[in-house]
């Protein structure tokens, strides 16, 4: 669950309220200071799993990418900050951004190559809100991880089943794939990447 703290606030005085150290995170959802659920431990494991497979990918491939522990997405013009679970960065656009080197915050499409959430009961926030911000900001690649079938049957199908579903920017719009089971995620940001939902679930269960 999430609980969100009542008064509006714009994205500045967001970042600085936001507390160090204090054990909680908190995202900002148009105005709203919203406290995110603490990850269960399954969360953790998947998220952890697709970071080190990324990271090898991109060190393999010698690119300028890295992922950072603590990175806000704020999508233009909105009173809006996400900490997603991953968040690949690519550091030759970083000059572009300026709130990087002050506040850590990224909003340009062109810095961001591949942005990961993992699902967790506040399913809504990554198929609706996040959806729609990560698009508008012009994110090319972005992955919802569903390993508990959490999200809404629309999404993961009737019965629901774990799901990986893979947003690639085409022509401004998202156009969506699904993957279960033992099928190759299909990744446009690392195409050689030979990964399947089977794995990244199983991540949790080791």
């Amino acid at each position: 669950m999430t609980q969100s703290i009542s008064k509006l606030v714009t994205f500045e005085e967001f970042v600085d309220w936001l507390p160090e150290n204090s054990g909680l995170r908190y995202e900002l959802h148009n105005g709203s200071i919203v406290e995110m659920a603490q990850p269960v431990g399954e969360h953790e494991e998947v998220k952890g799993f697709i970071a080190r497979k990324v990271t090898v990918e991109f060190d393999r491939l010698d690119l300028p990418y890295v992922i950072p522990n603590q990175a806000i997405v704020r999508p233009p013009e909105k009173d809006s900050g996400y900490f997603p679970d991953v968040l690949v960065l690519n550091r030759a656009n970083l000059v572009n951004e300026p709130l990087w080197k002050k506040e850590s915050t990224v909003s340009l499409g062109a810095s961001i190559p591949l942005v990961i959430e993992v699902v967790s009961t506040n399913w809504r926030d990554d198929y609706y809100l996040k959806y729609a911000d990560y698009e508008e900001i012009g994110i090319s690649e972005y992955w919802i991880i569903d390993y508990a079938a959490l999200g809404g049957r629309n999404f993961i199908g009737n019965p629901k089943r774990p799901t990986i579903s893979v947003c690639h920017l085409v022509d401004g719009e998202y156009q969506i794939s699904k993957f279960q089971d033992s099928e190759r995620i299909i990744c446009q940001t690392f195409p050689e990447l030979n990964l399947t939902p089977k794995q990244i679930f199983q991540a949790s269960l080791l």
